[in-house]
Order: C-alpha cells, then sequence, then structure tokens
C-alpha cells in the first residue's frame, strides 16, 4: 500500500486498518513493514482528526458522540506499534512511544476517562512504598481484568443477537427501511468503546514504567560505553565470547580420562564401620550398586583430572544417604523372602495334618482303681471345703467395711 493509496484512504477505513495491524503485532509476530505501515496509517489518523476537529478540550466524554468515541485510542495504538518498531538506537523510539502513550493519558483525563485511584496517586507524586505500589497494582488488574470480562460479555452478546437475527431473517423477510431497527445498537457500542479505552488506560500505565525502566538503562549503558571509548557489544564480540567457552569445555572434556574420582561410599554398614574405626576407606569395598554423581563430576564423564575438580566433585554430593540397592534388587530380595515365607508355612501346614494329636481319642472302660481314687479325692475335698465355711461365715470378711462392723 503506497503513500497515495494512504492519502486517498478515509478515516473509518485507516482507522480500521490501523487497528487490525496493531491486533496482530500484539497476537503474533509480524514484519517490520507492516509495522511501520501501521505507524505511518496511525500518523495521517492524528492529522486528520486535528483537521476535522473531533474533539475539543472543553469537552467531556459525555459530549462525545459514538462514532467518534474510538478514535480517542489512535495515541494509544501509536504508542505501543512505535515500540515495536526495531531500530539499532532505541532511546529514540521509547521517548517517541511514552510521549504518545502520556498523551494519551492526558486526553483520557481531560475527557474524565481516568480512575479516581490513579488520579490520587499521580497527584500526590506517586508514593514509592512498596505497600503503595502493590496496592496501586493489584487495583489496576483488578480493573483490567473487569473490562476484559465486560468486553467478553458485550461479544457474546452481539454473536447472540446476529444469531438470532439471521434465524428471524430466514423466517420473515425484512422490509424495506427495518435494516436499521434491526442493527441499532449505538449503546452497546458506546459501552463497548468506553471499556475498551478503560482496559487502554491499564495497560498503558503499566507499560510506561516499563518503558522508563528500558529507557533509565539502555541510556544508563550507552554513558558507559561513551566513558570506556565508545566501545560497543558487537555481534563480534559475542562469537569470540562464545568461541572461548566451547573451547574450555572442549578442552576440559579432553583432561577428563587421565585421573578418577574417589569412589564414594555406598554401603551404609561399611561406612559405619570406617566411622568405629573397624575398617579404613582405603579398603575396597565391593557393591555392585553404584550411585549417581553430581555436580561438575557429571559434566566432565566423572574423570577429573586437578585436585581442585575433584574437591569440587565431592562437595557437590546428596545431602541424603545413597541407596545401597537397585529397585530390581530390593524386587527379588523380597520376592526371595516371600517364596522361602511361603515354603516354611506349607512345611508347616503339612506337619500340623499330619500329626499323631489330631488322631482321635478311643474312649475305653475306665478301671475299678481309678473310680475308687477319684471318688476318694471328691469327698476329702468335700469335707475340707465344708470346714473352711464354716470357719469362714459368708460375709465375715468385709465386717470392717460395715458402719457398725
Amino acid at each position: 500500500m503506497g503513500d497515495s493509496k494512504i492519502s486517498e484512504m478515509t478515516l473509518p477505513s485507516l482507522f480500521d486498518q490501523a487497528r487490525k495491524i496493531h491486533q496482530l503485532a500484539s497476537d503474533s509476530s509480524i514484519d517490520q513493514e507492516s509495522i511501520r505501515k501501521g505507524c505511518e496509517m496511525l500518523e495521517k489518523c492524528e492529522e486528520m482528526i486535528s483537521r476535522l476537529g473531533l474533539f475539543s478540550t472543553n469537552e467531556t466524554k459525555e459530549d462525545i458522540s459514538t462514532a467518534n468515541l474510538k478514535y480517542i485510542m489512535v495515541p494509544y495504538y501509536l504508542g505501543e506499534l512505535t515500540e515495536k518498531v526495531s531500530q539499532e538506537d532505541r532511546v529514540p523510539l521509547l521517548k517517541a512511544s511514552q510521549a504518545k502513550l502520556k498523551e494519551f493519558v492526558s486526553f483520557c483525563e481531560a475527557m474524565e476517562l481516568v480512575p479516581e485511584e490513579e488520579l490520587e496517586s499521580s497527584g500526590q507524586g506517586g508514593s514509592n512504598t512498596f505497600a503503595d505500589k502493590r496496592a496501586r497494582k493489584i487495583a489496576r488488574f483488578k480493573r483490567q481484568k473487569a473490562a476484559e470480562s465486560k468486553l467478553l460479555e458485550i461479544k457474546e452478546r452481539r454473536e447472540r443477537r446476529g444469531r438470532s437475527t439471521r434465524a428471524a431473517a430466514l423466517s420473515t423477510p425484512v422490509e424495506a427501511g427495518e435494516e436499521d431497527v434491526l442493527d441499532d445498537d449505538g449503546e452497546e457500542e458506546r459501552e463497548a468503546w468506553l471499556t475498551t479505552i478503560s482496559l487502554a488506560i491499564c495497560k498503558v500505565l503499566d507499560l510506561l514504567e516499563m518503558l522508563k525502566k528500558e529507557e533509565e538503562m539502555l541510556s544508563a549503558v550507552k554513558e558507559r560505553q561513551m566513558q570506556d571509548g565508545g566501545k560497543e557489544f558487537t555481534e563480534s564480540v559475542l562469537d569470540e565470547r562464545t568461541s572461548k567457552v566451547e573451547a574450555w569445555h572442549r578442552d576440559s572434556a579432553a583432561r577428563a580420562p587421565y585421573t578418577k574420582p574417589a569412589q564414594p561410599i555406598t554401603c551404609a554398614t561399611f561406612a559405619k564401620d570406617v566411622l568405629e574405626g573397624r575398617a579404613s576407606v582405603s579398603q575396597g569395598h565391593e557393591h555392585k550398586h553404584q550411585p549417581l554423581l553430581f555436580g561438575p563430576a557429571s559434566l566432565v564423564g566423572r574423570n577429573l583430572t586437578t585436585e581442585r575438580e575433584r574437591m569440587a566433585a565431592q562437595v557437590f554430593q546428596p545431602g541424603h544417604r545413597l541407596p545401597t540397592m537397585s529397585i530390581e534388587e530390593a524386587g527379588e530380595t523380597e520376592m526371595n523372602m516371600m517364596n522361602e515365607w511361603q515354603e516354611n508355612t506349607k512345611k508347616y501346614i503339612e506337619e500340623a495334618t499330619s500329626s499323631w494329636y489330631r488322631d482321635p481319642i478311643k474312649p475305653g472302660p475306665p478301671k475299678e482303681d481309678e473310680e475308687e481314687d477319684d471318688d476318694d479325692d471328691a469327698v476329702d475335698r468335700a469335707r475340707a471345703f465344708d470346714d473352711w465355711k464354716d470357719d469362714n461365715p459368708r460375709g465375715a470378711g468385709n465386717s470392717k467395711l460395715t458402719p457398725c462392723g
């Protein structure tokens, strides 16, 4: 689209095209040519708005017509697109973007569109305490979420009304002169644009803080480069640093196979013997399970060359006890224990079923001598019990517990 094409377009067409470019730039990455073309369209919109005199400083939001309400967003779109332009010296772009965004906020403030909370904070000079900043950000975030929800609700309402209108048009033909009545949604359009402006104000206030910090950082870097003789961070310098780092890693990997670090103690019982003096670390303790090494040791193939690297490898170890066997070995051990328990249980059951005491006792006629002995013993026990009852009447042991005992 050439310059002649842009100059021939009307203000609504220019605004719609620039708004689409801004939406594409916000949702996804587009080429720089489209971003620059969108900035050019928005600048042309500003020129036409100024020439037509759509807004006045004596007006408020109630005095602006619904058709012209959307053009308040032109400085906001232009400021955001200017920030996305790619350029070697970014500081001028940041300053131009901040100027447009501040112009948008100032105009909204004159139109009584900025919330009272933001006006109070700006009037007080913006308190720099952490609590005040946090409270402002939370309130701004809530307003932003409320505006987004309201826009989504308006969009869904329009879609439902559009579906019902199409269904009604199919069933009942629309007569001439009734099209405007069906599409008369000026109040909803005004509400949508006022909500969009409120959402843009919330985004602008956060974006201004970010652009200001970025400008300060870039200005500090440029000032330091000027003090260092104008030396800049070029691509060749970064490539040289990358090649040095890669060469260092290659040399470390090449030196790795020459020596081997001390093997860690992997068995708790052997470690206890070492601590209590029954064994020494130099004794080779064979154990099949070798845990992983952590830290620099794992980066150079577990073979270190210098004492410094060996000490660093021993420092970066886990702070917990390492396992003494793998999961497979633990499973095999439990399986062997279970098999042994089942075999023992089976053996005990067989012994119990074949034991002699399970044979039934056959009753037989009692012997005469045994019957006589049993009868004499029973008589003696009965007589002894009668004598004891005569000496100890019933309740005699509790006489001391009674009140009159």
